[in-house]
């Protein structure tokens, strides 16, 4: 059984989707542990009672240092102590870097961390790397992302040998900042299956299996995804429920459209691995729904069965990463 620790307290909803997120989770090959205050009604699944909760808005390195018995860190330090194999946070981003930073500490040859997010985009899924882990980067840490992106394609999305593009502002090879241009040269010189530049408009697209970015561009553009799938789901069903006549061919476009919301929904995944620690970390959005909450448990139990850890160490121990660390 593949144990995983879950912060109750940090969602914007409330304990209560996080329990109950958990609970449809729940099965004979995973155990959701929530990590709470005491009292919490768990629906009958395991409690760690902790005494305090970090804030949205509170500092990272601050909320660490001042606040050890928060479920947040009590539920990373449970993978460290071996406790749990995998935690689940919809809590503050920053603060579960630092405690993972400090708590499970980074993998051998590994820089820095990154967030890698599963796209939903029209030719199937693919991986968006870095997406706000790191706000500053250089061309070697996103030569790094995309390694680790690729091992994500293939032990989560099953893509045997994944394409890699680096999002730019255009496709040709001379287009782009001088992060761009400089990961552009080191891209193309690895070992992986690079492909060139790809635009912003190609990323619903499917421009490739991975998309790798510096984590300020890559949280810009995760955002703006998400908010157009919102913004156009919302729009087609208001159009749809305007008049009689829209309501009428609604229900003949029904199952097609629920396939589509299925498919463009973030809560599908339900969240995003923080790659590069020695332990497994799944953030969830703060504003997670209990089947987000729910899927971001199964995520995080399919890392494990996959050893995504263990492939990635190995992955950056290879001598033509070894260059770069």
């Amino acid at each position: 059984m593949i144990r995983v620790a879950v912060d109750a307290m940090g969602s914007d909803r409330g304990a209560r989707a996080v329990v109950q997120g958990a609970q449809e989770a729940a099965s004979d090959e995973i155990v959701p542990v929530l990590f709470g205050e005491a009292g919490l009604d768990t629906r009958g699944l395991e409690l760690v009672p902790t005494t305090q909760v970090v804030g949205m808005d509170e500092k990272p390195a601050d909320a660490f240092r001042t606040k050890a018995d928060s479920s947040l860190v009590r539920a990373v330090k449970a993978v460290s102590d071996g406790d749990a194999d995998a935690v689940v946070s919809p809590g503050n981003t920053g603060a579960i870097l630092a405690a993972g930073l400090v708590l499970l500490r980074r993998v051998p040859g590994v820089r820095r961390p990154a967030i890698a997010v599963p796209i939903p985009a029209r030719k199937g899924p693919s991986v968006l790397i870095d997406a706000g882990a790191n706000a500053d980067c250089r061309a070697e840490h996103l030569l790094q992302f995309a390694t680790m992106g690729a091992v994500f394609a293939e032990e989560i999305l099953g893509i045997a040998k994944p394409q890699v593009r680096l999002l730019s502002i255009g496709e040709e090879a001379e287009k782009g900042n001088r992060l761009t241009l400089e990961a552009h040269e080191l891209l193309a010189a690895s070992d992986l299956d690079f492909r060139g530049n790809a635009e912003g408009r190609d990323v619903l697209e499917g421009a490739a299996d991975v998309l790798v970015t510096d984590g300020f561009t890559g949280n810009v553009a995760l955002k703006a995804v998400e908010g157009t799938i919102r913004t156009l789901l919302d729009s087609l069903r208001e159009e749809i429920t305007a008049t009689t006549a829209g309501t009428l061919g609604g229900l003949l476009i029904r199952p097609a459209a629920r396939r589509l919301r299925a498919r463009l929904d973030p809560d599908t995944y339900g969240g995003a691995y923080l790659l590069g620690l020695r332990g497994l970390v799944v953030i969830a959005h703060g504003n997670s729904s209990p089947t987000a909450i729910a899927n971001a448990i199964r995520l995080a139990a399919r890392g494990v069965d996959h050893d995504v850890v263990g492939r990635l160490a190995g992955r950056l121990s290879q001598p033509e990463q070894a260059k770069i660390v």
